[in-house]
């Protein structure tokens, strides 16, 4: 079974599912296509990506522009602070963050729909993320935000990340114009 949970931004949804463990370890379902139907995500997934990152890389806040991609997210390996931005311009909680742990124990998935900006830091010292998403991987449709804007406030658990050239340079949410 697979139970959904709003986080602190309509629209993103953190799946918990049962994991039943015993001597041998455990065992959980992380997807099952009713339970998806059952939270109101009916998109098809036609996608699989997997990243491994050490203890303090950020990755994000990145987003595909128009016509987007939805994603499903967990933690296969390790531990990460999972953050979600809303970037929907109509949208009466545009530029909130919504923040959550995501780990290898309680192997919760997180769905982020179209319209949100996403990025983790990992706490663990290497984390597996797994990333399932409902459009193809497109560079040319790749964007990013900075991870540090202060206009978002996050909390992130470290000051001086790990990051690539590319996430390092993002713009900041206000000097991105129309999305």
């Amino acid at each position: 079974m697979i139970r959904s949970e709003p986080l602190a931004i309509r629209g993103p949804l953190l799946l918990r599912p049962d994991v039943v463990t015993d001597a041998r370890g455990f065992f959980a379902e992380t997807l099952r296509v009713d339970a998806l139907e059952a939270a109101g995500i009916g998109e098809a997934f036609v996608q699989d990506s997997h990243s491994r990152s050490i203890r303090g890389t950020v990755r994000g806040l990145h987003y595909q522009v128009a016509p987007g991609q939805a994603k499903l997210v967990r933690v296969a390996r390790g531990t990460v602070l999972d953050v979600v931005v809303d970037i929907r311009a109509d949208s009466p909680t545009f530029g909130q963050h919504a923040a959550t742990r995501l780990d290898d124990i309680e192997l919760c998935g997180l769905y982020i729909p179209r319209g949100f900006a996403h990025g983790f830091c990992v706490t663990s010292d290497e984390a597996d993320v797994l990333y399932r998403t409902t459009a193809y991987f497109g560079p040319h449709l790749e964007r990013g935000i900075a991870w540090d804007d202060p206009a978002l406030g996050i909390d992130w658990p470290i000051s001086e990340p790990v990051l690539s050239d590319r996430d390092r340079n993002h713009p900041r949410l206000a000097e991105l114009g129309g999305l």
